[in-house]
């Protein structure tokens, strides 16, 4: 989790926001490092609102799709809400091919998901 870290991670208002830096999450080191890192987001720091933002991400392994879920149910069970953004088409549709598009809560880009976690002014501070 120091310069080696695969996640940008920084906070709008009481939004965790995650961006993945990699565009092919499918190496199992890989998702094993950012497992860790979003585990320790939520246990460490017991962040309670989580935005990931897949701007740069074209392609993911079942094994990511897998960190996902987890993910989905640690937040749950803290009662929180995780969203994801800026997903490409394709990989959509996996979601909706595995039926796990009822899991998540998706929009389109940043600003809408901020919105969406209750964000009053996505204009400034959520912008780098």
């Amino acid at each position: 989790m120091s310069s080696s870290s695969k996640l940008r991670i920084r906070s709008v208002e009481d939004v965790t926001v995650v961006r993945f830096q990699e565009s092919s999450i499918l190496d199992t080191e890989l998702i094993h490092d950012i497992a860790h890192e979003l585990d320790q987001l939520i246990e460490a720091k017991n962040n309670k609102k989580l935005l990931l933002d897949f701007t740069e991400v074209t392609f993911f392994s079942s094994s990511a799709l897998g960190i996902l879920v987890t993910l989905s149910k640690k937040m749950a069970a803290i009662e929180g809400e995780l969203i994801i953004c800026a997903l490409a088409a394709e990989l959509r549709k996996v979601f909706k091919i595995t039926n796990l598009d009822k899991l998540f809560t998706f929009a389109d880009d940043e600003d809408q998901a901020l919105q969406t976690l209750g964000v009053t002014s996505v204009a400034g501070p959520a912008k780098e």
